[in-house]
């Protein structure tokens, strides 16, 4: 075997490794973020309420400070939950 071609195989714990780390689609055209809009914010939410980290959605810079804007907003006029439970 050539060196060059031992250097692209993956082990098979480099391609699980490969699979975990993968990253959710990228939302392309995320223009304008409105939090009125709960179903586009939906995805950008854990189960547990708490906003997703931008390596795990994939977002760039921007995109994320108005995702989190505006989950903020809607969390304010509640259309969605605050993260954790909070029972009085």
């Amino acid at each position: 075997m050539s060196p060059e071609s031992s250097s692209t195989k993956k082990s098979p714990r480099q391609r699980d490794a490969a699979k975990a780390r993968r990253k959710a689609a990228p939302v392309r055209g995320l223009g304008s973020v409105d939090y009125k809009d709960v179903a586009t914010l939906r995805p950008f939410i854990s189960e547990k309420g708490k906003i997703r980290s931008r390596s795990f959605t994939g977002l760039s810079s921007r995109q994320q400070r108005k995702v989190a804007t505006a989950i903020k907003n809607a969390r304010e006029m509640a259309l969605l939950p605050y993260p954790g439970g909070r029972s009085g």
